[in-house]
């Protein structure tokens, strides 16, 4: 009963105004009280600030500043190996595998299409048909910067605005197409195996998305898709080039990266299954063929 109140109150809640309001507060800088909210959180979630860059509370003047703490340099070693894909963020693999044709596995019984999740642009659904997939959920607790599983060169990145439902194992296992109807951030990389997509899926309470090159994309919310293109040759001028292991973007709060592959261009790392714990820097998977970027 308690699991069907949680799954029913997901689509009474006023995801947009809570959003807005968690993410006004947690850019305060309110001194005491901030420092108040970050002890009680991460007491609650037993925070493990050891890898922190700044261990010591005192070190963040707002939520958001602790939320999103870097690293020190060594926290997390890359697996070296040009062929080796990495894992993009700290947290637990909620699901992966094959597309199959243009389905992906959200949760038992529930599937969702490239195109829905791809906001409708068939051509680029296409690029990924019968590829592989990687659904990586990021708990409250967890690291909340996003990084790179290879070399790779932007080529475009597409907002799309949407719902805000939660991301959590519960909600996932129970509101169809949920990824395909969250808000997301959808960028596209040419690397030496071809396309890649690393997805940030938004949730309630992620008061913002964003990427290091181009700051927040989330707030403002306006409602409409928004599409960047991007030189995508070396000599170009303005040319976005990230290497593997380099931080691409971040959560202001717990959320999910969707990784997708083409078909026969990767093989995901056998020791990963549904419910592993991932680590930024460990294998995530391996390139079948490398190749220039074109």
């Amino acid at each position: 009963m308690l699991k069907y109140i949680k799954i029913k109150f997901q689509y009474l809640l006023p995801k947009q105004w809570l959003t807005l309001l968690a993410g006004w507060g947690a850019n305060k800088q309110a001194g005491w009280l901030t420092q108040l909210a970050i002890k009680i959180f991460s007491r609650y979630y037993k925070i493990d600030m050891k890898d922190a860059e700044n261990p010591e509370f005192s070190s963040y003047h707002s939520f958001n500043e602790f939320f999103i703490r870097p690293f020190h340099a060594n926290a997390r070693p890359i697996t070296t190996g040009n062929q080796v894909l990495v894992q993009p963020a700290d947290g637990i693999i909620s699901q992966l595998g094959t597309i199959h044709n243009e389905q992906i596995l959200q949760a038992k019984e529930h599937n969702y299409s490239l195109e829905a999740l791809l906001a409708g642009n068939y051509q680029l659904a296409t690029e990924f048909k019968n590829g592989k997939f990687v659904t990586t959920y990021l708990a409250p607790y967890n690291y909340h910067r996003v990084h790179m599983p290879c070399y790779g060169i932007l080529r475009e990145m597409i907002y799309v605005p949407g719902d805000l439902f939660s991301v959590n194992p519960l909600i996932t296992a129970n509101i169809p197409n949920l990824f395909a109807r969250n808000e997301r951030v959808i960028c596209i990389f040419n690397t030496t195996f071809g396309i890649m997509a690393q997805i940030l899926v938004g949730a309630t309470f992620i008061g913002s998305i964003g990427t290091v090159w181009a700051g927040s994309i989330t707030p403002p919310r306006k409602g409409i898709i928004r599409r960047w293109t991007y030189p995508t040759s070396v000599n170009d001028k303005g040319v976005i080039v990230l290497e593997k292991g380099q931080e691409m973007g971040h959560f202001k709060l717990g959320s999910t990266v969707i990784n997708l592959f083409a078909e026969n261009k990767v093989y995901l790392a056998v020791q990963l299954s549904n419910g592993s714990i991932t680590r930024i820097g460990e294998p995530l998977a391996e390139a079948i063929m490398l190749t220039a970027i074109s």
